[in-house]
């Protein structure tokens, strides 16, 4: 141990290596970003938008467990974790190109839940435990961005494949090549980060029960930060499970649909380079309240437009906003949690935070059967800005 210092410098090498394996676990999540809705459609012929979202509503399930299950597990040692969520996506991209009833895909967003929660969670410790507390917004905005670009690529990328050889199988067998590569790449170079966390401390000890408590609603930093984290994954949920439909529903062609499903976590992905590095030197609170304002302010307009210019315009925008809070509130969790069981507040934090896609799909899919896809955008956009608000008058 007398040989590990903290700081991305220092570990410069695992570092890189842990943003690659996020890339990779960001790439499955972008694997049907673009071409999820339009399969259920016109594969399996689902019209209703809740039964079209129940595979979010599974995968937020599975994700959000498996959240809290990688910060339970990781006390005892990281890379492990991180093997098992690699194993448990083998099946995902199989499944998703050829499942014959909707669902086996509703299965396949179960295990691809399961490989996020457990991958991403992971990977995001093992950052922290890496950057030291100097550089953790840095850290974070670098492991995001590496994510979500990843994400903008690959829903481009199927979009494109779809639209030249069909909605299945072709699009989703390149994922089988990113779970093997991976899985390999943490195998063989990835090491264990856990004695980096030792070199600051201890800190007071915790059991994963308390944890979750403050994490819930005990603590008024950390329980504002869930239901931030909450709410913001509910409007990623809209923005994966209707946002295409939205787009057909004003003329859209696939490849244009495909382009703004891209442009959105593209702009999330790139700017986290700035907007992490920005929190660690003028604080977490302002950024998160803003960036949720904006976000909310973005998807309200939305319905009032028209047109593939101001569409993407505000896809850039709701990027922009999610950038701004997105590493910002991942920061704010391990400034807040001793190392000794920040991973379990990591995982909390998670936990809820992915739990907004199931509260997402599920409301979403209601008020647009009953109301129509316009007004389940404003929903969810007006209890965007409101989150905002509650961080603004909550967060120190």
């Amino acid at each position: 141990m007398n040989d590990l210092q903290l700081g991305l410098r220092a570990n410069a090498r695992q570092f890189s290596l842990l943003v690659l394996v996020n890339a990779f676990v960001g790439a499955m999540a972008g694997l049907e970003r673009s071409i999820l809705p339009a399969l259920a459609e016109q594969g399996f012929g689902l019209s209703a938008k809740t039964a079209i979202l129940a595979f979010l509503v599974a995968f937020g399930l599975a994700k959000a467990g498996a959240n809290f299950m990688a910060g339970h597990l990781g006390r005892e040692g990281r890379k492990k974790v991180l093997v098992l969520g690699w194993i448990i996506g083998l099946p995902v991209p199989l499944l998703l190109a050829f499942a014959p009833s909707w669902t086996w895909i509703v299965v396949a967003n179960l295990l691809l839940g399961l490989n996020q929660g457990l991958c991403w969670s992971t990977a995001v410790i093992m950052k922290i435990d890496l950057a030291g507390p100097k550089q953790r917004g840095l850290a974070m905005g670098l492991n995001e961005a590496a994510g979500y670009g990843a994400v903008a690529l690959m829903a481009y990328a199927t979009a494109r494949i779809a639209e030249s050889w069909g909605l299945r199988p072709w699009p989703f067998l390149l994922g089988f090549a990113l779970v093997l590569a991976g899985l390999l790449i943490t195998v063989l170079f990835v090491r264990e980060t856990r004695s980096h966390a030792a070199l600051e401390g201890a800190g007071g000890g915790i059991s994963s029960r308390e944890a979750l408590r403050r994490g819930s609603w005990s603590d008024p930093v950390l329980s504002t930060l869930s239901w931030i984290g909450m709410v913001n994954n509910l409007n990623d949920g809209l923005a994966w499970g209707l946002l295409p439909l939205f787009y057909a529903s004003k003329g859209l062609d696939l490849a244009q649909i495909g382009l703004l499903a891209a442009l959105y976590p593209a702009v999330w992905g790139v700017a986290q380079l700035g907007t992490g590095w920005l929190s660690d030197h003028t604080g977490r609170k302002p950024l998160i309240a803003w960036g949720m304002i904006l976000q909310g302010a973005s998807l309200a307009a939305l319905p009032w437009l028209q047109g593939m210019a101001a569409f993407a315009g505000a896809a850039a925008l709701l990027g922009l906003g999610t950038a701004m809070v997105y590493p910002t509130l991942l920061a704010a969790v391990a400034d807040g949690a001793a190392p000794s069981w920040r991973p379990v507040a990591v995982g909390v934090y998670r936990l809820w935070r992915d739990g907004g896609y199931v509260v997402g799909a599920l409301l979403a899919g209601i008020v647009a059967d009953a109301m129509g896809l316009g007004a389940a955008i404003l929903a969810v956009a007006g209890l965007t800005a409101a989150a905002g608000v509650l961080g603004a008058i909550r967060l120190r």
